[in-house]
């Protein structure tokens, strides 16, 4: 299994690794540990380099199976047993996680005003969409939601991780704030964020530490997907 690392420390950047596998006919290699996200729960996987020695190789896809996390590469393919340094391109990282946690926020911000579940969500590096079941949503609604959205930002709200066990986040509804929980049966252990005092879901991706790290945000708009259901869209105010 990979040591995933972008688990519990996301502002890690880069770190030495071993490749364990490789899949010469997909072109990817397994690595003993990483900083890559492979994507899930909306947030796009990482993409970087591989470094060997002066040689480095394009990272360009990322994904997770039962044996650990796979990196596909461009550039070449190093043998089993090879060691490399995992750089994940930390600028494009960055603002995915300002993103993710601006949607928790948002969660949190919709939660509190009309006790709404989510119902889908994705996102790329400074934009993200929500879908809300909100059949009372009113024009109007848009610009105090937006207001409020800035306010928990600015509040500087520590945000947290913390791993539960399956059968202790079971006994807590309240961490599953989509319509359907996502949680895989086999899932043992349960990654949970925690934006202190708003939001608190079981997650798996990354974030920053602290809600002013988000900046501002725009509710860029906000469209009619069926009757009482409502998409979301936000941006980072300075992704233009």
């Amino acid at each position: 299994m990979t040591d995933r690392l972008y688990s519990t420390d996301q502002y890690a950047q880069a770190v030495d690794a071993t490749v364990v596998d490789i899949d010469p006919d997909d072109g990817r290699v397994l690595l003993d540990r990483t900083v890559f996200y492979p994507g899930g729960g909306g947030q796009p996987h990482d993409i970087g380099e591989l470094l060997l020695g002066e040689d480095r190789l394009a990272v360009t896809r990322v994904a997770a199976d039962g044996r650990g996390v796979w990196h596909w590469l461009e550039g070449g393919r190093p043998g089993t047993g090879t060691p490399v340094r995992a750089e994940v391109d930390w600028e494009r990282r960055y603002r995915l996680m300002r993103t993710h946690t601006a949607m928790h926020a948002l969660c949190g911000v919709v939660w509190e005003r009309f006790a709404s579940p989510v119902t889908g969500g994705n996102m790329e590096p400074g934009v993200g969409r929500l879908d809300f079941e909100l059949p009372d949503w009113d024009p109007e609604d848009k610009e105090p939601l937006e207001t409020e959205l800035n306010a928990q930002l600015a509040a500087a709200r520590p945000v947290e991780i913390a791993f539960l066990p399956r059968e202790v986040a079971d006994e807590d509804p309240s961490l599953i704030r989509t319509k359907i929980s996502l949680l895989p049966a086999s899932l043992t252990e349960v990654r949970v964020v925690d934006i202190v005092g708003l939001d608190r879901q079981a997650d798996g991706g990354t974030h920053v530490a602290s809600t002013l790290e988000v900046g501002r945000v725009r509710i860029a708009k906000v469209e009619s997907k069926g009757r009482g259901f409502r998409r979301i869209r936000l941006a980072l105010e300075d992704d233009r």
